[in-house]
């Protein structure tokens, strides 16, 4: 496969995925969702990998679907590809949880919906103090994807995770240190070389280590991911359905409020 949505590369035992579609602010579509996995499973698959970095180009990190995307299947009525998404970008935030391997998120500027789950079911974040962390969800009529809930709620509570998800409202990377899925907060221009600490760091240590402890930690808190996924994306194709949804997209596109009617 050739790459188009991102970068992929390994240099000194670290596979580098960068999300590559600043334009877009990094949305996921089907397309980059099939480039990320097949990068995951390069870097799962090659022995010279011992750490896997996710970063960004541009000012947004991701704002999670792509909306455009979105507009195009809403005005088209393509339900089906709404779906596909909902699936891909959970099986995303899955591969992430069961690779053996260290997974450091770098983000800087917004990281909102599935991007924000994504780093949920990281191993390390590295925030920016421009990072901010949204649920983007409600805003258009849907609920979290990519694991969100299951991730959310282990990650700072049931009540955190119902006020974020049910508000929207934008969480400071300060806050989500405090909340605990941020590893560590600097400057922006001090981001790259906070991450390029902790990735010395971590390479010291021991990969049968962190493969155990990756394992314990699934059996512990994930074994029950694969009947929680399929809940969640019959749930997310069932809403795709919905008036509200088309409403959300729509109002979001033409930068107004939306108006809900709970169709």
């Amino acid at each position: 496969m050739t790459f188009k949505g991102i970068l992929y590369q390994v240099e000194a035992g670290v596979a580098h995925l960068t999300l590559n579609q600043p334009e877009i602010a990094n949305g996921f579509n089907i397309p980059v969702c099939d480039e990320i996995l097949e990068a995951l499973a390069r870097a799962e698959e090659d022995a010279s990998v011992r750490l896997l970095l996710i970063k960004a180009t541009g000012k947004i990190f991701s704002v999670g679907g792509d909306l455009a995307e979105m507009q195009r299947a809403v005005d088209e009525d393509d339900i089906a590809s709404l779906g596909r998404i909902a699936e891909q970008v959970n099986e995303i935030a899955y591969a992430l949880k069961r690779l053996p391997k260290p997974v450091v998120m770098s983000v800087d500027g917004a990281v909102a919906g599935a991007a924000f789950n994504l780093v949920l079911a990281a191993d390390f974040c590295i925030a920016s103090d421009k990072a901010k962390f949204i649920q983007a969800f409600v805003g258009v009529g849907l609920a979290p994807d990519a694991g969100g809930m299951y991730l959310l709620t282990r990650s700072i509570g049931i009540n955190r995770a119902t006020q974020l998800t049910m508000t929207g409202e934008p969480v400071s990377a300060e806050k989500a240190l405090e909340y605990g899925f941020v590893y560590k907060v600097c400057d922006s221009e001090k981001l790259e070389k906070t991450t390029d600490r902790l990735i010395t760091k971590l390479l010291r240590n021991s990969n049968n280590s962190y493969t155990a402890i990756k394992e314990m930690i699934w059996q512990s808190e994930f074994a029950g991911w694969h009947d929680f996924a399929k809940f969640e994306i019959n749930l997310q194709k069932s809403l795709a359905f919905t008036e509200d949804f088309k409403e959300g997209v729509r109002a979001y596109t033409e930068k107004r409020r939306p108006q809900f009617k709970g169709e």
